[in-house]
């Protein structure tokens, strides 16, 4: 399996961004899947959840209102738009698939995303 995360940089405090990952290497429609985030100095949290069919969705509290995970099966890619980005959501983020009742042990180098102030 490979994720191949994209779309981080750097941008002011307020602004956006959209991430997108894509998997390759396994029936993509079939599993659901992940973004996470992983900030210098502390553990990696998951952000959003998005199930296989994209009707389900689920927000780390931090990040309601103004993340958007969304899925796109018929290209294998899976997305993150980032709204109102503050400082505090400066990390490399990850995508991942869910694996049962856990997540998949390929992170890929994810991507960086720092937002100044």
């Amino acid at each position: 399996v490979q994720l191949q995360a994209s779309g981080g940089g750097l941008v002011q405090a307020g602004g956006s961004l959209r991430l997108s990952c894509a998997a390759s290497g396994i029936i993509f429609r079939n599993y659901g899947m992940g973004w996470f985030r992983q900030a210098p100095g502390k553990q990696r949290e998951l952000v959003a959840f998005i199930n296989n069919s994209g009707g389900r969705t689920t927000y780390e509290d931090s990040v309601k209102g103004r993340f958007i995970i969304s899925r796109d099966n018929a290209k294998n890619t899976v997305y993150l738009q980032m709204n109102s980005l503050k400082p505090e959501d400066t990390a490399v983020y990850y995508c991942n698939v869910k694996w049962g009742s856990s997540w998949l042990d390929a992170w890929g180098q994810g991507t960086q995303v720092t937002v100044s102030s």
